[in-house]
This record gives structure tokens, sequence and C-alpha cells, in this order.
């Protein structure tokens, strides 16, 4: 068993948005591939698998942390946030922040789990099984079990594999397909291909789980900024997702991607050319029940949610309501967009009269649009 601290458990790095309140169990650490030219999070690091039972020694912990807390007997039967301080500092650093996930799983209803890291549905489906049973008899009361999984991994999948792991417990599994164009995904080096994304996704659907993908417009730059959005509706279509969650692409500095572009290999798309993308992919999607989500701040229109099939004309009216504007004001939307000031085109309107002034003098000092894009992407560069 790997060595492991009483009163400690594994936190991984990253969850979806979506995940934001949900408990976070570490199965593995890291990535499988570890290779997408877009992505360092875990350059440096090797894949690691956890034993089950120091998975399970995990879940002893956190039921420990939960018992503690419900037996604090609050009045009203609602938490004291003073209290759970005050019992909190009692203990040391690294076993505060697990009181703390704990509590604040509980304060949000404890009902959903996400289980970490980067691939978790590479461990075999025995064991994961063997964890989300052990998950849900210390925990009867979760409502949701979500996982990562990589297109590559969960094309070897079986669906017979993903019935047990339903049946276990597992609920809905995030992958980043990125993009359906096998010509974009071996420029950024996903290691997958489009083929394996169907398989993976019909498997998982034939099973019974929940499946949110992943769609990155502008990753492949402005030579594929077409390519993207058709073979990812292609993909789409075929396997009919529960989620398409929209990741605007940004080149971040410090990735081969990025270096790609330093050297000529890539031209970056800007915000106009990416929106598009999202465009031509909803306006492709046909007989798929999808909703759309645009639940991440990098992306420009946060409020462009809906199902493909009876929302489709809705989500392009909010697209259009933006190529509808004045080009000046396109810009000024983005860079408000990009410092957090805004949400959807109606904010416009909202911005201080100061604030509007500074986004105008910023506006007016770049001049090209090459330095216009790289500006914006380096903006956004800060929320990854």
């Amino acid at each position: 068993m790997e060595d492991k601290r009483d009163g400690i458990f594994r936190i991984g790095p990253i969850r979806p948005p979506s995940e934001a309140d949900s408990l976070l169990l570490q199965v593995t650490s890291g990535c499988t591939w570890n290779k997408c030219k877009f992505c360092s999070l875990y350059r440096g690091s090797k894949f690691r698998t956890y034993s089950v039972e120091s998975i399970k020694a995990d879940i002893d912990t956190m039921g420990k942390y939960r018992d503690r807390i419900l037996n604090m007997n609050f009045p009203d039967g609602r938490f004291n946030h003073e209290a759970v301080w005050e019992d909190i500092k009692q203990l040391p650093f690294e076993e505060q922040n697990c009181y703390y996930m704990i509590y604040n799983w509980l304060r949000n209803g404890g009902e959903n789990v996400f289980l970490q890291d980067g691939n978790t549905i590479v461990l075999r489906p025995e064991r994961l099984a063997e964890v989300l049973r052990y998950l849900r008899k210390v925990f009867p009361g979760i409502k949701r079990i979500t996982s990562y999984g990589r297109a590559e991994s969960l094309s070897r999948v079986s669906i017979e594999e993903f019935q047990e792991l339903r049946a276990a417990g597992l609920d809905r599994i995030h992958s980043g397909y990125e993009t359906g164009s096998d010509v974009v995904l071996d420029l950024i080096n996903k290691g997958t291909t489009q083929e394996q994304q169907i398989r993976a996704g019909r498997n998982i659907k034939a099973a019974g789980i929940e499946l949110s993908l992943y769609f990155m417009p502008g990753v492949g730059g402005k030579k594929y900024s077409r390519e993207n959005a058709l073979e990812t509706a292609k993909v789409i279509n075929a396997v009919d997702p529960d989620f398409v969650r929209i990741r605007t692409a940004v080149i971040k500095q410090g990735t081969d991607l990025w270096e790609m572009y330093k050297n000529g290999g890539l031209d970056i798309a800007g915000e106009d050319e990416k929106l598009a993308e999202i465009r031509l992919m909803i306006e492709n999607t046909e007989g798929v029940h999808s909703y759309l989500a645009s639940d991440h701040i990098i992306n420009l229109l946060q409020n462009l949610e809906g199902h493909l099939d009876t929302d489709k004309l809705k989500l392009l009216g909010e697209i259009d309501k933006y190529f509808a504007l004045k080009e000046r004001d396109k810009k000024i939307y983005q860079l408000a967009r990009r410092n957090g000031m805004v949400t959807g085109i109606k904010d416009l309107k909202k911005i201080p009269a100061g604030n509007m002034r500074q986004l105008e003098s910023i506006v007016n000092d770049i001049t090209s649009n090459e330095e216009w894009d790289i500006a914006m992407n380096n903006l956004m560069d800060r929320y990854i």
C-alpha cells in the first residue's frame, strides 16, 4: 500500500467547472498520454494508479471527517461556520485542507463525487467497480459519480464493461475530444482518432452512462477552422452525447503549441473565427439531443447554452447578436469579456463610463489584427 498519513487523503489538481461542488477522490495521478501540444499540466510527472486498498483508505478518511462534522450537533440542524472553523484550526495544515473539502462538500449538498485525475478509466473495470461500490457504501447519499476519460482509452472499453461500471455506480464520463478532425487531432498530438471517439461515445451511451465531451474551437488555428467545426459536428451527430462543452482554445505559453506558433507552424485563430467555428458546428448538428454548455470563463459567450435540437435557432441567434456588432464594439466586448467584466452582449450597456473609456483607449492603441489576436489569447492564458 502507498505510504499515507492518517487524517490525509489525496487531492488532485483539476476538475471540470461543472464539478465545482463535488467531492474529489483521486484514483490515479497524472495523464496516461501527457503529450497533447496544447497542455503542460502534467509535464514532468509520471502517470500512476493507486491500489484499491489505498483508495478505500482515502474514502474511509473522508467518512471520518464527515462523521466528525455531522456529530457536532449544530443548532437548528444548520452548519455553524464559526464552530467548524474552530474545530479545523486544531488540525495540522494538510489535514485542514481535507477537513474543509468535506465540510464544503456537505454544505453544498454532499451529493456528487468526481474521480481524479486525467484518465481514471484506464483502471481495469473490475478494480474501478470495486472502488465505486465501496464509495457508495460509505456515502450512501451520493447521487452522481463522474470521471475523466481519454477517448483512446475509452474506445478499448466494451459496452459490457461500461455496464459493469454503471451498475457499480458510475453515472457520467467527461472526455476532452477537443476536435473531431483527424487532421487537427494529429496537429495537436492528441493521440486519438475520430473513429475511436465515435466508438467510445457509442459504447458509453449504450451502457447508460452520461457522456460529456469537450470541443475546442480555434485549436487548429485559422487554417483548419472550418474543418475543426464540421468534423466535430460529424462526431456529435454519430454519438449524440448528453453534453457538448465549449472550451475555447488558448495557445498557452510554455506549451508545444505555443512553440509551433512562434516557429510559424500555427496561425492563431481570432475571437471571431473561434465563435464562427462554434456557429458552424451548431449549424451542422442533426438529430441529436445534446445540451451545449459554455460553462467556462475562457468562452466568449458564457450564456450560450441550450439543446442542439430544440434550441438551435436560439443558440445561433445569440451568436448572431455578436456578429451584428460593429467591428469596434466587438473588440470592446472581447476586451471586456477577457477582463471578466461581461458574460453576454447585453452586459455592454452596464459597463461604467470610466471603464468604457479605458477599453476604448486600448482598442485604439492596438491597430494590428494579429497583435490584437495575440493580446486576447494572452489575456485568456491566466485562466488556464
